[in-house]
């Protein structure tokens, strides 16, 4: 098991300093609507941190529909394009697709229609990142942040209709805890689960509340899951709460036995 953290690129010192695998960092960061000259700089910085950048999450704009009247599609091709072969570039191999933003079906909209487009999407995603090696993980999202694909049923769903490798499936703790879902649809989803995120009660640093850690992760032993795992949280002090937050982590993981690392 590898853990690690979303964050900047400019906290990449203090999350190595805590011991950390990895850093996941944002697409948007990589500002894939610039010029490659533009780009530079970006690049720069990105190919000079302390430890890996294995994942990238906000994967789209929030004014990049990609469902509605208003799908721009000559932007979305060029977006996915320079977008997957930056993240390629700075050496992260998996992109978490939550973007609530840009998925929220408008009011009035037909659903159905919304999801064809969703599935259009989604393979238009999969044609450019199989010749990079990229895989793309469906984040499901609670419903203040978005109205489609609330639950790790519903992006299993997806993912097997789109039938392809490079997409497969996100559980976020949070997300899961927020809707009420059954821990258990992550051992359902096994096939396909591909990344997690993690957070804590008011979705504060792990080890902080109430979430219930050892049976989040019994299910996912039971999903025989043994890849990443992100902390996507707010810190009410990120630099003291990092090594805290990973040891946690680790110490839930490596046994049944949940300790509190803050009562």
């Amino acid at each position: 098991m590898k853990f690690g953290c979303c964050a900047n690129i400019d906290q990449a010192e203090n999350i190595h300093a805590a011991g950390f695998d990895f850093i996941e960092c944002t697409v948007i960061s990589l500002e894939p609507e610039k010029s490659d000259n533009e780009f530079g700089s970006v690049l720069n910085r990105y190919q000079n941190t302390p430890l890996p950048i294995e994942v990238c999450n906000v994967f789209l704009p929030g004014d990049m529909k990609i469902v509605g009247e208003t799908v721009n599609h000559n932007r979305i091709k060029t977006y996915i394009e320079k977008a997957l072969a930056r993240v390629k570039q700075i050496g992260a191999d998996t992109i978490v697709f939550g973007s609530g933003g840009a998925r929220t079906i408008p009011s009035g909209f037909s659903h159905n229609r919304a999801e064809d487009q969703m599935l259009q999407f989604l393979n238009l995603v999969a044609d450019y990142a199989e010749p990079l090696d990229l895989t793309i993980v469906i984040e499901p999202l609670n419903k203040k942040e978005s109205n489609m694909i609330n639950s790790v049923r519903e992006a299993q769903d997806f993912a097997e209709l789109i039938n392809h490798k490079s997409i497969q499936v996100l559980a976020d703790f949070y997300h899961m805890d927020e809707e009420n879902e059954s821990l258990e649809n992550m051992v359902l989803a096994q096939k396909y689960l591909k990344h997690v995120h993690v957070a804590d009660t008011g979705r504060l640093a792990p080890g902080t509340g109430n979430y219930p850690y050892e049976r989040f992760v019994d299910n996912l032993k039971r999903a025989n899951y043994s890849g990443r795992v992100s902390i996507e949280c707010k810190w009410n002090d990120f630099q003291n709460e990092l090594t805290s937050a990973r040891e946690y982590l680790k110490a839930c993981f490596s046994s049944h036995t949940v300790q509190r690392e803050y009562e």
